[in-house]
């Protein structure tokens, strides 16, 4: 698997396990009196590890998705080239869909 593929996997496993996290927080926040015309809220369950483990797998995905960046290889000749490099596959491609318009 390319260096792309495995940034774009890092990503959607971060995302699904940020999802998770939100969700299990959500889950486990102790109840709130709203309106002091309403009754006491139940007790809340006793709360688990479960954030900690979620939280630490965050981070442990961050920390894979910095060592697949840092992986990337380095662009030769700076930001001039790259700007170079656009301009040329731009004018390419304006070129082939000028091309594909006519046929």
């Amino acid at each position: 698997m390319d260096i792309i593929s495995q940034l774009q996997e890092q990503v959607n496993s971060i995302a699904a396990i940020t999802f998770n996290v939100f969700g299990t927080l959500q889950r486990d926040a102790p109840p709130v009196q709203l309106s002091p015309n309403y009754p006491d809220p139940p007790p809340s369950a006793p709360t688990t590890d479960e954030p900690k483990q979620l939280s630490a797998d965050l981070v442990k995905a961050a920390k894979q998705f910095d060592a697949l960046v840092g992986a990337l290889p380095l662009s030769d000749g700076g930001e001039e080239a790259q700007l170079k490099i656009i301009a040329q596959l731009q004018m390419e491609n304006h070129v082939i869909g000028q091309e594909l318009h006519k046929q």
